[in-house]
């Protein structure tokens, strides 16, 4: 898992390469799709590596769902009938090592599911939480191991990630309550899962963040929330119990569709899932 993390800041930093090549070449191809690994911007690109360079027959591969219209692409598009030959080679080059970063992640990702098969329950379980879901849950449990079974308090998890307050005191004075540094890839991890779960209308984690922030400020709530996640997670792979949510306004639809959507996760890296049911009753 950490090397698929590697893999993906890697297609990131070529992704970002990638658009300033265009827009070097005075391609505006970004500003009208908004992923350049879409099917769409793949057909038109690799078109335009392997020589094509007017605008029109290069608009006509766009997809009939994309929003843009055959004009405006024509137009962010219209560059390339005088493109410098030079630029298809980079070009050519950061596509192919795309697609290879695209095929060693579904590698990585077939052998975690194959390694994680006889515990997809305790996956499930944690991609319920907001936040989390199948790739961050995968994360987590090749962190911390399938029952977190080496902490044996939520309190020894949030201290080992880092997740807990510090507690430098002398003479009854407490002289710095900055987090430990911890476990980086679990911060990073729960930080980012952090961000998401407070987003979530009428969560619990929403709830909190939101009575805490104009007192703590927005890091230090986040922290907050970091810490209740730990805690929460230890709970769930310790004590094999499933999530429920207990804030006031989350919709059976919206739980409907954010389970469909995690089915669809777990599918799409191997897992084999039935549909699951919604609890609709607040714990």
């Amino acid at each position: 898992m950490r090397a698929k993390y590697q893999l993906r800041r890697d297609y990131v930093r070529l992704q970002n390469q990638l658009e300033s090549l265009l827009e070097e070449a005075h391609i505006k191809l970004s500003s009208l799709v908004s992923d350049l690994r879409g099917a769409s911007a793949q057909r038109m690109l690799q078109a335009l590596a392997d020589g094509e360079t007017d605008p029109a027959a290069l608009a006509a591969l766009a997809d009939i769902r994309l929003r843009a219209t055959p004009a405006q692409l024509r137009d962010a598009l219209g560059a390339c009938s005088n493109l410098n030959p030079v630029y298809r080679r980079p070009l050519t080059m950061a596509l192919k090592q795309l697609q290879v970063i695209d095929q060693q992640i579904g590698q990585l990702d077939q052998e975690m599911t194959g390694l994680l098969k006889q515990h997809q329950g305790a996956v499930q379980r944690l991609a319920e939480v907001p936040g989390l879901g199948p790739d961050s849950a995968q994360q987590i449990i090749a962190e911390i191991g399938v029952t977190a079974a080496t902490f044996a308090s939520p309190k020894n998890l949030s201290s080992w990630m880092g997740a807990c307050p510090g507690d430098e005191e002398s003479a009854g004075i407490n002289k710095s309550t900055r987090c430990p540094t911890g476990n980086r890839h679990m911060r990073r991890i729960l930080n980012q899962a952090a961000n998401s779960a407070v987003k979530l209308k009428g969560s619990i984690f929403a709830v909190v963040y939101h009575r805490l922030v104009p007192r703590l400020g927005h890091g230090k709530a986040i922290g907050a929330i970091t810490h209740r996640l730990c805690r929460l997670i230890w709970i769930i792979l310790h004590q094999r119990v499933s999530y429920e949510e207990r804030g006031p306004a989350v919709s059976h639809k919206s739980k409907r569709r954010r389970t469909s959507r995690m089915i669809r996760e777990l599918r799409t890296l191997g897992y084999e899932v039935q549909s699951l049911g919604v609890r609709t009753e607040n714990a």
